[in-house]
């Protein structure tokens, strides 16, 4: 094993060597793994981009991206999600020179051990190729259309109230309508919080501070932090946030259900969760835990523009709708809208996940993490509409920042990487793909009963 040298240390030399002072300090690959935030102090963390080595000990509490996010690469080779994640590279490597403390050794590869060489250089060719093709670039009036038809939908649905009053059959139908409305604002406050709306990042953050706090009443920054996590590592337990669930309300993945029921343990009947699911995370996962937890987070890390904004979209509904319906009426139409809106999403981000492979960070490269984490759903105008494009789940994690109405451009040429090196590329109706989270928490369940009473 090699020597274990802190951050410190390194700069001491560095500092105290007028030769070493010039040049930086060269480590293996072995080292840098070994700093990777756990273990007994100090808990050191360091990073590779392009064969540079960054301390970022002290610098993960302030990454704008949230410590969760960068700590999940801390004694890896982060160069793929970096350049995944940032549009503006140029002004983020500034930042990062104050952070860097030495390079990887000439006898070490550009790739770790643990990943894929020629899968990797593949990518980044292909990643080469889509900037080249302009796959990046924005089609502003694509998504000007969507949000004038969010902000239409959503007027519609006082219309019909303040025209047709308040009776059963105008009621449900503006529920309806302002339900598409909240979810296709959800699927645009998604392409903003990406950055894939305007090139330029602080109208991407502007937007979406106007779509997500305002138009759907959560905290923009709260989702980032979330999500952003979700595509760092998808599917790998305590690095994603959407499967926390897992184990107190789901157990999730064959290898975790397996651990769980020989380790005896039951926070739920997890032998019925393909049942329970119906009447707990889809509709309940927006009215319930979303609710409370964005204005936990918000407040807590002291958002607090978000928090005005979110104030912004309480006052005009409660205000608009409260001058047509009653109290109790009005609270029945929040509730049931945001369990609809709740439904949706849940059947749709969770039809490209669930079904596939959940565990531990294997530390493997970006295609294969993000492969084995995402499956894609067949290509029609609904499917496109209905999913807000999250059909092209696969192509969306493998170029997060890309534009939407491009990922069927991108494709093929990510078919055609997958087919080279033998990586399954699974694309399913939507029906299947629906269907296909309830056969994978049955399947789970059945996995954890078996070695509960078993083994």
């Amino acid at each position: 094993m090699a020597p274990l040298r802190g951050a410190g240390e390194v700069r001491e030399e560095r500092d105290g060597d007028s030769e070493a002072g010039r040049a930086l300090r060269r480590f293996t690959w072995e080292e840098i793994g070994q700093r990777s935030g756990r273990g007994p102090p100090p808990q050191e963390r360091w990073l590779v981009i392009e064969r540079k080595v960054y301390d970022i000990s002290h610098f993960y509490r302030r990454h704008p991206g949230g410590a969760r996010l960068i700590g999940s690469h801390a004694g890896q080779d982060a160069t793929d999600a970096f350049v995944a994640f940032h549009v503006d590279k140029v002004l983020v490597s500034k930042y990062l020179k104050s952070l860097q403390i030495g390079e990887l050794a000439p006898d070490q590869p550009s790739i770790e051990p643990t990943k894929n060489k020629i899968l990797v250089k593949d990518f980044r060719e292909l990643r080469a190729t889509v900037e080249k093709m302009g796959l990046l670039e924005p089609n502003k009036l694509f998504f000007f259309l969507h949000l004038a038809h969010i902000l239409l939908l959503d007027t519609a649905a006082w219309l019909i109230l303040f025209y047709f009053g308040t009776s059963l059959m105008p009621f449900v139908v503006s529920l309806v309508v302002l339900t598409i409305s909240q979810v296709q604002a959800s699927w645009l406050q998604h392409d903003l919080g990406h950055l894939s709306v305007f090139r330029e990042t602080k109208w991407n953050h502007l937007l979406h501070k106007f779509v997500m706090c305002h138009l759907i009443g959560a905290s923009a920054k709260w989702w980032t932090l979330l999500h952003s996590r979700h595509h760092a590592k998808p599917n790998c337990f305590q690095k994603d946030p959407d499967i926390d669930m897992h184990p107190f309300l789901f157990t999730l993945g064959k290898k975790f259900s397996v651990e769980l029921g020989i380790k005896k343990k039951k926070y739920m009947p997890y032998n019925h969760q393909h049942k329970y699911f119906f009447i707990t995370l889809p509709p309940l996962l927006f009215p319930t835990y979303f609710h409370c937890h964005t204005f936990y987070i918000a407040y807590t890390k002291r958002y607090w523009a978000d928090l005005a904004w979110m104030l912004t979209f309480y006052i005009r509904f409660f205000y608009t709708y409260g001058s047509l319906l009653e109290i109790k009426s009005l609270l029945a139409y929040y509730f049931i809208f945001r369990m609809l809106e709740s439904s949706w999403f849940v059947w749709v981000s969770q039809m490209n996940h669930i079904p596939m492979d959940i565990y531990y960070d294997n530390n493997l490269d970006w295609v294969s993490t993000q492969l084995q984490a995402t499956c894609n759903v067949e290509q029609s105008l609904f499917n496109d509409w209905f999913t807000g494009h999250l059909n092209f789940q696969i192509e969306h994690h493998l170029f997060p920042t890309m534009p939407r109405h491009n990922y069927w451009k991108v494709a093929p040429l990510v078919k055609s990487l997958c087919a080279k090196h033998g990586i399954e590329y699974q694309c399913k109706p939507l029906l299947t793909a629906f269907a296909d989270i309830v056969h994978s928490l049955k399947n789970s369940g059945e996995l954890w009963l078996d070695a509960y009473l078993h083994k």
